[in-house]
């Protein structure tokens, strides 16, 4: 049974789980994968614990580990990009593997064929300061491209509370700038590092380059781990 510590957003959480569903391959209901979702918008805000002093959200955090512990979870998926700035003191606080999902979307651009070269990321300045992704990507031979600080202040986080409010479909005009802001600068694709921007992007015209979707990433690396190959 696969554990989904969701909540951050409300949205990005109920999405992955209807993601996971469509991208489980499955004829009937008992193809697909048991699941708990822990969907708790409580925790405190991950972006305002790193930058500005707020409240630490592990407490929190470590209180949705126990519970999908105690339902009998196997393994714990978090969509939740900034979260993953805890995903140490996550890990070390259960025997369940947590999947990672800066790993999940490197896997991704593989997946898409994008193996080297400049790489766009847009996410909240949280992630972006704790350089989850830069290292891990960079680790892997790609280098990051980020939006300027400008940008960030101007149409990335907007956008991103935006969809938080549930107005998504405002969200998509100014993400989309970003992201192809991203791709003139250089970047051969652009990896979507907060689960609300890939609701953004979804409201409008596909982009005409690769993304790598991190609630989907997560997704398929939940299925991975629930259907192992062979």
């Amino acid at each position: 049974m696969l554990g989904v510590l969701g909540g951050m957003g409300p949205l990005a959480g109920a999405t992955f789980m209807q993601r996971l569903t469509l991208l489980t391959p499955g004829e009937r209901d008992q193809d697909h994968i048991p699941t708990v979702l822990w969907s708790d918008p409580r925790v405190p805000d991950r972006t305002a614990a790193r930058l500005s002093g707020g409240e630490d959200p592990l407490p929190a955090l470590l209180r949705g580990i126990r519970g999908l512990e105690a339902a009998g979870c196997g393994a714990i998926a978090i969509p939740c990009n900034t979260a993953h700035g805890w995903f140490d003191g996550m890990q070390a606080a259960t025997r369940l593997p947590i999947l990672h999902i800066v790993e999940a979307a490197a896997d991704d651009l593989l997946r898409l064929g994008v193996t080297a070269g400049p790489i766009g990321l847009m996410a909240t300045k949280g992630t972006l300061a704790m350089r989850l992704y830069q290292e891990r990507l960079e680790g892997r031979g790609y280098d990051v491209i980020v939006p300027p600080a400008e940008a960030m202040d101007r149409v990335i986080m907007p956008a991103i509370d935006a969809v938080k409010a549930n107005r998504v479909t405002e969200a998509y005009a100014p993400l989309a700038e970003a992201a192809m802001a991203l791709v003139s600068r250089g970047a051969r694709a652009v990896v979507l590092g907060c689960t609300e921007i890939p609701l953004g992007i979804s409201a409008g015209p596909t982009l005409p380059f690769p993304v790598a979707d991190t609630i989907d990433a997560l997704a398929r690396a939940s299925i991975a781990w629930a259907k192992p190959a062979g």
